[in-house]
């Protein structure tokens, strides 16, 4: 039987930073059920450093998160996750664009949509363009934390799906589908849209966390005149109403998300005819753009609690089952200061972030 201090549920984001920061003091397990750590949310995510992204009660870890992302120890990276990207907020007329406290934003008239996104549709007649903005190298910051565990000591295996878990004397006693087993005297429940799954498998009761589909479509446009040679070039486009987003990625490819919710099982999610089409047709109604063809297509899972915050902290019934879990969408933007804050809560250190909301 394998041994561990801290078994941690869960390879994706949450896991892996998390465990990043306990394996310097503590013999750190992560188990993953899949060949890939972070394969059904980490690995799809078009990951933004976005200040405002999911209101005020979230902004305080994705500031916490920034110094981090942008010049991270020596130990774990070598460069910076960020690459500067502007936002472009798009409004109709009688519509607000509401940033969080805090987040710097300028006014743009119809005139200055025009300058920064040739061929948008008449109905936007003003936004804000929204500077300190980010994209963040999600596969290199998540291979980064899995990286430390290992150098600091921890192991991370693949293929090993929980099944359950009893409580026996000072330890758990983890049991997996291939027939193995872990005892930890902790166990932490980061397993993303599994989340309430494996509490249930632990005999803890669940947080109604729940699993929501997005999709994502990459699209092939035309070279539309007054559009750069690269997409890139053009700020990340969102709908003040919520109806969609785009960012150019290379050339004349783009990612187009109508930033749907669906709810659904905890599954290896797949995009909907339906929701692609929605979105091909949300995008069609806002730019001049011509579809060429769509290129590939991809959903994730944005696993929510009720209340749209994460679950961070030890089970109020069980102190030895610790949760990080319903992250949504902002998991790898506050994925730093999640896993400090978590690690310190585990230490019994005080964190940097009041974990009070969570």
């Amino acid at each position: 039987m394998d041994r561990a201090d801290i078994l941690i549920i869960g390879g994706g984001i949450a896991g892996a930073s998390l465990g990043a920061h306990l394996a310097a003091g503590q013999r750190v397990m992560v188990a993953e059920a899949e060949s890939q750590p972070g394969y059904h949310s980490t690995g799809r995510s078009a990951a933004l450093w976005h200040e405002g992204y999911g209101g005020p009660m979230i902004a305080p870890l994705t500031r916490a998160s920034f110094a981090f992302l942008d010049s991270p120890p020596a130990d774990v990276a070598e460069r910076s996750f960020l690459t500067p990207r502007s936002a472009l907020h798009l409004a109709r007329a009688g519509e607000q664009v509401v940033l969080v406290d805090g987040v710097a934003g300028q006014a743009v008239d119809r005139a200055g949509l025009d300058a920064l996104v040739p061929g948008l549709k008449p109905q936007w007649t003003h936004g804000t363009i929204e500077p300190g903005m980010f994209e963040i190298d999600v596969a290199a910051l998540h291979a980064a934390f899995l990286g430390a565990i290992r150098r600091r000591g921890g192991q991370v295996a693949t293929r090993v799906r929980f099944e359950s878990a009893r409580r026996e004397g000072d330890y758990w006693v983890a049991m997996f589908e291939d027939g193995s087993t872990i005892e930890a005297g902790m166990l932490v429940n980061a397993a993303g849209a599994w989340a309430d799954e494996v509490a249930s498998g632990c005999g803890v009761r669940p947080m109604h966390i729940a699993p929501k589909r997005r999709t994502m479509v990459q699209l092939r446009v035309g070279r539309e005149s007054g559009l750069p040679d690269n997409l890139s070039e053009l700020p990340v486009v969102f709908d003040a109403g919520g109806g969609f987003y785009f960012k150019g990625e290379s050339g004349h490819s783009l990612w187009l998300s109508p930033q749907d919710e669906v709810d659904g099982p905890a599954c290896d999610a797949a995009p909907e005819e339906i929701d692609m089409a929605v979105a091909i047709d949300r995008f069609e109604q806002a730019v001049d753009w011509s579809v060429v063809r769509i290129e590939r297509s991809w959903a994730g899972l944005r696993s929510f609690a009720p209340d749209r915050l994460p679950v961070y902290g030890f089970d109020p019934r069980q102190p030895a089952f610790f949760w990080c879990a319903g992250q949504g969408g902002f998991g790898i933007q506050t994925a730093p200061a999640a896993g400090a804050l978590c690690a310190a809560m585990i230490e019994g250190r005080m964190p940097e972030v009041d974990p009070a909301p969570y």
